[in-house]
């Protein structure tokens, strides 16, 4: 069923007065997955299988409406599709074989809900770029908007993939458990993969200047703030010589040094 401009943008407030309306909620409960993992969630799969299971709609629903659409793919729009496609084929492919994640599981729950988010997300993205975008001009490419929005785009994909790979260099050799990570970013804050990920998607936002875009950008700060939050305090109570300084994302430590040393 084709929708007209008027019916998507109803749908798409609707869903992201949603995600403002979860925000609080996910303040209150720490999502079992990951170092959170819990069993009393219901039944579980493992880890690597459930990473793959919930991020693949990203990639297959986005791309067939994204195809299918009647909208002119120009080279700017080929652009946006493509940087898309660039985090979410690293996160079903590749970042699922790269986890230490042997014996881990996660509830089956956890992942049909993500699997939910990312068909929802990718049908609202996939629609709008393939039926009913305005024509990206290729004036777009030297736009502002479009050049501040792929810099903070690949910056964040850089810190993201950078902080959960050193996360998994922690377990290398065979050790097991959880550690201090002590590298990049991790000196300052508790997440900066999370926060990786959220200028990432703030920066695609930025580069697409769409509503649709900005609603993905939305649910990823919705739901990666409480995240980083529950990481923060899961780190303090795990490790009683967690440095003090250090924030659940913002990385004030930073400023503050900038700031005493000028």
């Amino acid at each position: 069923m084709m929708l007209t401009r008027e019916y998507f943008f109803y749908l798409l407030i609707a869903w992201m007065a949603l995600a403002v309306i979860i925000f609080p909620l996910l303040l209150r409960v720490t999502v079992p997955y990951g170092r959170h993992t819990k069993t009393t969630w219901g039944p579980t799969i493992p880890s690597r299988l459930g990473w793959f299971v919930m991020e693949l709609p990203g990639i297959v629903v986005f791309s067939v409406l994204f195809f299918w659409g009647n909208v002119e793919k120009t080279w700017p729009l080929l652009f946006i599709y493509s940087t898309f496609m660039l985090h979410y084929v690293h996160r079903v492919f590749i970042f699922p074989l790269a986890i230490r994640s042997k014996g881990k599981r996660m509830p089956l729950v956890i992942v049909l809900l993500a699997f939910i988010f990312n068909l929802i997300n990718g049908y609202f993205n996939g629609y709008w770029f393939g039926w009913l975008s305005v024509i990206y001009e290729i004036s777009w490419l030297t736009d502002p908007r479009f050049m501040v929005g792929i810099i903070l785009f690949f910056a964040g994909m850089y810190l993201n993939i950078s902080s959960d790979y050193q996360l998994i260099q922690l377990r290398r050799g065979g050790r097991k458990g959880y550690f201090i990570p002590q590298k990049g970013l991790f000196k300052s804050v508790s997440s900066p993969n999370l926060l990786g990920e959220m200028v990432e998607w703030l920066g695609w936002a930025l580069m697409s200047w769409c509503l649709p875009a900005a609603s993905f950008a939305l649910w990823t700060m919705a739901n990666l703030v409480p995240r980083a939050i529950d990481h923060h305090r899961w780190y303090k109570t795990r490790f009683p010589d967690y440095p003090a300084h250090r924030t659940a994302l913002i990385p004030w430590s930073l400023f503050r040094k900038k700031q005493g040393g000028s």
